[in-house]
């Protein structure tokens, strides 16, 4: 499994509470830094953003991804629409938290949420 990492760098106290969420080993962790300028068009900056992963066209629909996306709300639902776009299903992502009563602040893992699962348990209330 891979991760693309659109966010802050994770720790290995992330990794491990990641790892223990999934069935599948992670192999690797591409962390791909988000900085936009509001004078680009966000869908060409995202595409970018997803290129930015160097993963091979075979590797977008075969190997198994995880995705932390960017906590922009805008370039979020955008890059999510180029990966499933370019993966032909909607990737799981991982939603991180604030741990509470830390200083400085500290973030966990939370949920791996399985966007496809969503969308496919959305289409029987048509």
């Amino acid at each position: 499994m891979i991760l693309l990492n659109f966010t802050h760098p994770l720790s290995h106290t992330q990794l491990q509470q990641l790892q223990s969420m999934v069935t599948e080993p992670i192999e690797r962790v591409i962390h791909i830094p988000v900085q936009f300028a509001h004078d680009r068009s966000f869908t060409e900056q995202v595409r970018e953003l997803a290129d930015a992963a160097g993963l091979l066209p075979e590797e977008w629909q075969g190997t198994p991804l995880l995705i932390i996306p960017p906590s922009l709300n805008f370039i979020a639902v955008t890059l999510i629409a180029e990966l499933h776009g370019r993966m032909g299903y909607f990737p799981p992502i991982v939603r991180l938290r604030p741990v509470q009563d830390t200083l400085p602040p500290r973030y966990e893992v939370a949920e791996i949420i399985n966007l496809q699962a969503v969308r496919d348990a959305a289409r029987t209330r048509r």
